[in-house]
């Protein structure tokens, strides 16, 4: 069995389209460029995922304390007496878009994360980015869902499993931190 999987997994890797990959890799290059914020958003499984994705693009890509320029960069999944807050008062399809609301700006990266792609706070939040002018992304699987449609770049891996959606996530994280640390290493 423990085979099996690991030869499905080599099979879903193989779905990854390098060229998705890489419009994400240039984007994030040129937000560090411009100083754009990086927001980064998902539930459960994909909010572990946003966690460790703004970790190593924030911290993973430096060489030394005092590199600049810097990938600014939050997971909005972290602040838990926030999410709750506003989960409990006005309901959790809000907690990414008010967070948007009080720190987003026009030309900021928000990056949706979501294995069905309807993560009805992610959709919620991709729509008030795209109204206030910020930049778009979506990781998902199955059939993309409507993050997938909404998005101005798109990574999607169809696979119609939570868990394998999930490790192809983190596996596209760290191909995306792999590029990102050698082209700041290079200057570009």
């Amino acid at each position: 069995m423990i085979r099996e999987y690991l030869d499905w997994t080599r099979e879903v890797c193989g779905l990854i389209e390098p060229g998705e990959v890489q419009a994400l890799v240039d984007l994030l290059m040129d937000a560090r460029k411009n100083g754009r914020g990086i927001f980064v958003i998902g539930n459960g499984g994909s909010a572990a995922t946003a966690s460790h994705f703004a970790v190593d693009l924030g911290k993973g890509t430096l060489r030394g304390a005092e590199d600049q320029p810097r990938f600014r960069v939050n997971s909005l999944t972290d602040n838990l007496p926030y999410v709750t807050a506003w989960a409990n008062d006005f309901g959790y399809d809000l907690v990414f878009e008010q967070q948007l609301r009080n720190l987003g700006e026009p030309g900021d990266v928000v990056i949706g994360i979501s294995a069905s792609g309807n993560s009805p706070n992610v959709v919620r939040a991709f729509g008030y980015a795209r109204s206030a002018g910020m930049v778009t992304a979506a990781m998902t699987g199955f059939s993309g869902g409507k993050l997938k449609e909404m998005a101005d770049h798109s990574v999607h891996v169809p696979v119609d499993d939570y868990g394998m959606a999930e490790n192809m996530h983190m596996i596209i994280v760290h191909i995306i931190i792999t590029q990102t640390t050698a082209r700041v290493a290079n200057g570009k």
